[in-house]
C-alpha cells in the first residue's frame, strides 16, 4: 500500500497516525535502483572483492563496531560503550543489546572476536590488515563485552576497527553469501549484471526509509549515463566524466550533487625496480606530467590537484602541489643526472576502464617529450589484482586509490608499490602510538611532506565526487568516503 492510500483509508476510516507517517512524501517501500561501475568480484572484503562491495556492502549489509560517517568522522555502531586503559593498550567494549543477524543469531563478543581474527588471518586480503597488527589478543568475559590488548598503542584503534565487517561466527563461505546485521539483507545476485539488498525486517535500530535497494552494474560511463536518462536507474554513484554531466545539469527532472572525495588517480612506481628505484628518475616523470592539463582533459573544472596521496578531507593535509612542478626542461636535467640522458622505456600496465586508458594515452605523449617511452598494456580489475597487487609483477601501474586516511601505506615496505623510507616507516608507526591527536597530526603531516619530495608515486589528481539522481529521490551520502554509499535514508517520492 502506498503513502498516499495509507492517507486516505486512515482519513475515512478516522484513525490517528503517528506523525513520522503523516509527515512522509516518499513511499516507504520504494525501489531504490542504484547505477554503478563497480561490480563486487565476490561478497568478501577479506578476499579481494575490490572497491564494490563496500559501495553496496559497507554499512548496509554489514556493520563494525564502529563506523566511518559521509562527513568523515567516526562513531560508535555496535558498540554501546568503550573505554581505553591509561597506558592505552587495553580496549574494554561493550555490546549493544538486541542486535541480530539476518539468519537471526543473536550479536555475541565470539562474532567480533571471530570478525577481528578474519581480517588478521595470514590468507586474509584486506588492506587493513597491517593497521590491525598491534594486536595481541581478544578475549570474550562475557557475550556483551571484548577486551583487545594491544602490544603498543594504537590511536587510530576505532577507526581501524570501522574496516572490520562484523559476520556471524557461524556463517562458512560469504564470498556469495552474507550473514550480517545490517538494514538489507542479500536478495538475488546476477554476476555481471545486478545485486539485490532487501530491507531486513528484523533490524535493530532504524529501518531504511526504502524497500529494497538493486545495484546494475555497467561497463562504461555512457551506459550508465543512458540509464539514468531514460529511467532505468534513480541514482548514479559517482559520474565518471565532465562531459555526461551536460545531459543533467540544469534539467529539472535531475539533481546534480558535488561532493567531497578522497579517490586519488595514481601513477604508482614498483619502487624495487630500477630505474624506478632512482628518486631522481620519479621526480623527473612528476616534473614531466602537466596535470593540470590533464585533469581539465578529464573533469573540466571539477577535481582538485594534489601534491601528495593525502586529499584535503585529511587532518594532515598540506598542500604539496609545489613540490615537483611542472617544468619539462628540469626534468630533463633530473633523467641526466639519474644516469638516463636519453631516457629510457618502461611498461605501464593500465587497467581497461576510465579514465585510465586515457590517463595513460596522455602520459605516453608526455613523457616522449622528455626521450621516455611508455608501452600501455591494458589489462582487467582481476589482473591487476593479481598481477601488480599480489605478485607485485610490474614496473608501473595506473590505479585509482578510493581509501580515506591511507597515508599509511606508504609506512608499509611489503606494500604493492615497494616504497620504503625508514624515516617514514617510523614516522606512521609513531604516529599510530601517539599519546595524541595532535601528536597524531604532526608526525603524519611530516610523513606527507617527505613522501611528496621523494615522489613516491605520481599523484596525478584527486577525483571529484558527483553523485546524480533522479529529482524524486533524496537522502543518498554525497562525499562517497572509501567508496561506501549508504543506501538506508535515501528516499523516493511518488
Amino acid at each position: 500500500m502506498t503513502t498516499k492510500t495509507l492517507l486516505l483509508a486512515a482519513l475515512l476510516a478516522g484513525v490517528a497516525l503517528p506523525a513520522s507517517v503523516l509527515a512522509q512524501d516518499f513511499d516507504p517501500n520504494a525501489s531504490i535502483r542504484i547505477g554503478s561501475l563497480y561490480e563486487p568480484q565476490n561478497l568478501d572484503n577479506t578476499a579481494g572483492a575490490g572497491q564494490g562491495i563496500n559501495e553496496a556492502f559497507n554499512g548496509n549489509v554489514y556493520e563494525a563496531l564502529f563506523q566511518l560517517t559521509d562527513a568523515g568522522s567516526v562513531e560508535p555502531k555496535l558498540v554501546e560503550s568503550y573505554e581505553a586503559s591509561e597506558d592505552g593498550l587495553t580496549y574494554t567494549f561493550t555490546l549493544k543489546d538486541g542486535v541480530t543477524f539476518h539468519s537471526g543469531d543473536a550479536l555475541t563478543s565470539a562474532d567480533v572476536k571471530y570478525s577481528i581474527e578474519r581480517v588478521t588471518a595470514e590468507a586474509s586480503k584486506s588492506s587493513r590488515k597491517r593497521s590491525l597488527s598491534t594486536i595481541t589478543g581478544i578475549e570474550t568475559p562475557d557475550d556483551k563485552t571484548v577486551v583487545i590488548t594491544l602490544s603498543a598503542r594504537s590511536i587510530s584503534l576505532p577507526y581501524n576497527l570501522s574496516y572490520v565487517w562484523i559476520v556471524n561466527d557461524a556463517a562458512a563461505d560469504i564470498t556469495a553469501a552474507e550473514d550480517g546485521t545490517g538494514p538489507y539483507l542479500l536478495g538475488e545476485w546476477r554476476r555481471g549484471s545486478a545485486l539485490a539488498l532487501e530491507r531486513y525486517e528484523g533490524y535493530w535500530g532504524e529501518a531504511a526509509t526504502n524497500g529494497e535497494v538493486i545495484y546494475t552494474y555497467f561497463t562504461d560511463a555512457t551506459a550508465l549515463n543512458n540509464a539514468l536518462l531514460t529511467n532505468a536507474v534513480d541514482v548514479i554513484t559517482s559520474v565518471q566524466s565532465p562531459d555526461s554531466l551536460a545531459q543533467f545539469t540544469g534539467n529539472p527532472a535531475f539533481t546534480v550533487t558535488e561532493g567531497a572525495s578522497t579517490t586519488k588517480e595514481l601513477l604508482a612506481y614498483n619502487d624495487r625496480v630500477a630505474p624506478f628505484d632512482n628518486v631522481k628518475v620519479r621526480k623527473a616523470l612528476a616534473r614531466a606530467t602537466d596535470k593540470a592539463r590533464l585533469l581539465n582533459s578529464i573533469w573540466g573544472d571539477y577535481g582538485t590537484l594534489i601534491g601528495s596521496f593525502v586529499p584535503p578531507t585529511d587532518p594532515w593535509y598540506v598542500d604539496l602541489t609545489g613540490v615537483d612542478a611542472y617544468d619539462v626542461e628540469s626534468a630533463k636535467a633530473l633523467l641526466a643526472e639519474a644516469g638516463y640522458p636519453d631516457g629510457f622505456e618502461f611498461t605501464l600496465d593500465t587497467p581497461d576502464y576510465d579514465p585510465h586508458p586515457i590517463v595513460a594515452q596522455f602520459l605516453q605523449s608526455e613523457y616522449a617529450k622528455i626521450g621516455v617511452k611508455v608501452n600501455i598494456n591494458i589489462i582487467t580489475a582481476n589482473e591487476w589484482y593479481t598481477k601488480i597487487y599480489q605478485e607485485k609483477n610490474f614496473e608501473a601501474t595506473l590505479q585509482e586509490h578510493v581509501n580515506h586516511r591511507d597515508i599509511v601505506f606508504y609506512g608499509n615496505p611489503d606494500f604493492y608499490w615497494g616504497y620504503n623510507n625508514p624515516d617514514v616507516v617510523k614516522l606512521v608507526a609513531d604516529a599510530e602510538s601517539a599519546g595524541s591527536e595532535a601528536e597524531q597530526v604532526e608526525k603524519l603531516t611530516e610523513a606527507n611532506k617527505i613522501i611528496a619530495e621523494d615522489a613516491a608515486g605520481n599523484w596525478l589528481y584527486l577525483y571529484p565526487q558527483i553523485v546524480v539522481s533522479a529529482a524524486n529521490v533524496t537522502g543518498y551520502p554525497v562525499n562517497g568516503l572509501n567508496s561506501q554509499f549508504f543506501a538506508y535514508d535515501i528516499q523516493k517520492s511518488e
